[in-house]
């Protein structure tokens, strides 16, 4: 068959000289005998343009008889014995006579007679659909849900946080999550390789809280990581003073707990008459467990109250924060962003930097978002890591004059709607970095409802979807 292709389609392998071509066509009849005998072979055809061809590209008549060819030899190594496959149909439409089973001491001449008729009778065919070669064997392309399911809401996430067991941030995650398997990280940062990495599907982690003010290794890390903000959720803090059981007030020597669980409690504290030292820990759950693992009798722990259950402590006084408004806003990062909507109110965060001297820049930000009547909810700065202070050019040449910094803006509209788009367009013109966190639901849930993880009133976003947000 070999020598039948090269004779009549000079284009498929203008090198190939007639020895080496006689050795083809037998290995290729070999290779057919072994398909006939139940013993398949892979079948490959490489196509070699004709350098001299003005036209490589094209579908001229060399290359119709190459796909024909490749059609014939596809249709035969896929069929069995005796199938119709190995008779092609006639130009008429007629099925031409069978062949006889080549003999094992057959030269190939003969065969390669045969296949030559066979190639012509199918090339009107494969001329008229040029797609004959099958693909249905080959192998499937993987794809994301090969590497990671990602399940609808309501099914079994798997949600990271910081922290262990019985830290405000896994109730966060229940609450933003119901029935999800919470994953509980060590730093921050860890949450954010959890996601990235396909070991977790979410993050929930902590932005701000309403006494404490913001969580700047946070705002750090959104900047540093190319995770998205898909949602957020709001979670009362109720901290609780635990020791262990038998433990009374006035044993205490020491309390341990996050710092600024301490500072939200400082004030209670002092009116409890307790004089201990405070001592900063990891988190509030982890100092329960600390307290509880150690048998420390002189020490106590704020956290809340599931910790209490989880580490076997009691309870010495409920409720101690300070303010009873006391809330955190913890934000749902995942890998793709969500698709933003108007039927429902969103936030959408951002952050940005200029490189121009003054204030100017940062009020015709502001203008942008007011001019639009967009309300914006938060706007906080950190200092520019790359470029964190400004030099002058005048006369005081070497000497910092200005700090550089990174704004990030919180704002109550969805990338859906115009006037959102065209106050991020109008930045974008005066701005050296503008990038678009996420555009989100926004958590409506009353401060006063329970936080449990069964009982969320605000429903979940939805899924994720490969369609990025406008960022401009």
């Amino acid at each position: 068959m070999a020598a039948a292709m090269l004779s009549s389609h000079p284009n498929l392998m203008p090198n190939v000289t007639a020895p080496a071509a006689t050795a083809g066509s037998a290995r290729l009849l070999l290779l057919l005998r072994r398909r006939r005998h139940g013993r398949p072979q892979a079948v490959r055809s490489i196509h070699r343009p004709d350098p001299s061809d003005p036209f490589p590209g094209t579908l001229g008549t060399s290359r119709v008889d190459w796909k024909a060819s490749c059609a014939f030899l596809s249709r035969k190594a896929a069929a069995g014995p005796g199938s119709s496959s190995d008779n092609p149909l006639s130009p008429s439409g007629d099925p031409p006579a069978a062949d006889p089973e080549p003999d094992d001491d057959d030269d190939g001449k003969g065969g390669n007679h045969r296949l030559s008729a066979a190639i012509n009778g199918v090339r009107t065919v494969a001329a008229g659909a040029l797609d004959l070669v099958p693909i249905s064997n080959l192998p499937r392309p993987l794809t994301i849900a090969d590497l990671s399911p990602a399940p609808m809401h309501g099914s079994r996430l798997r949600v990271a946080y910081q922290g262990v067991p019985g830290a405000y941030s896994e109730a966060a995650a229940g609450k933003a999550y119901p029935n999800c398997e919470a994953i509980p990280c060590d730093q921050f940062e860890v949450a954010f390789q959890a996601v990235e990495l396909w070991i977790a599907d979410r993050a929930v982690l902590p932005v701000e809280n309403s006494l404490g003010g913001s969580i700047h290794r946070n705002y750090d890390l959104l900047l540093r990581h190319r995770l998205h903000i898909v949602g957020e959720v709001q979670l009362p803090v109720h901290h609780c003073l635990l020791a262990l059981p038998g433990v009374r007030k006035e044993y205490l020597t020491r309390v341990m707990s996050h710092p600024q669980a301490l500072a939200q409690c400082e004030l209670t504290l002092t009116r409890l008459g307790l004089n201990v030292t405070r001592e900063a820990f990891d988190d509030t759950a982890g100092a329960a467990e600390h307290v509880a693992n150690n048998g420390l009798r002189d020490t106590a722990a704020i956290a809340s109250a599931r910790a209490a259950e989880l580490y076997g402590l009691q309870v010495l006084a409920d409720g101690i924060q300070d303010d009873s408004s006391n809330v955190t806003r913890f934000v749902m990062l995942a890998r793709e962003p969500i698709i933003p909507r108007t039927d429902r109110p969103f936030k959408t965060s951002i952050v940005f930097a200029h490189d121009r001297e003054g204030t100017s820049v940062l009020f015709k930000v502001l203008s942008a978002f007011a001019f639009r009547d967009i309300s914006l909810t938060k706007i906080e700065s950190r200092p520019h890591r790359h470029r964190p202070i400004r030099l002058v050019d005048d006369a005081n040449v070497g000497t910092a004059k200005h700090f550089e910094y990174m704004f990030y803006v919180d704002f109550e509209a969805s990338m859906a709607d115009t006037r959102a788009q065209n106050a991020l367009a109008e930045i974008q013109e005066f701005t050296s970095f503008l990038r678009v966190l996420g555009s989100y639901p926004m958590d409506m849930t009353p401060w006063g409802a329970p936080s449990s993880s069964s009982s969320s009133t605000n429903p979940p976003p939805p899924p994720p979807s490969s369609s990025a947000p406008p960022s401009s």
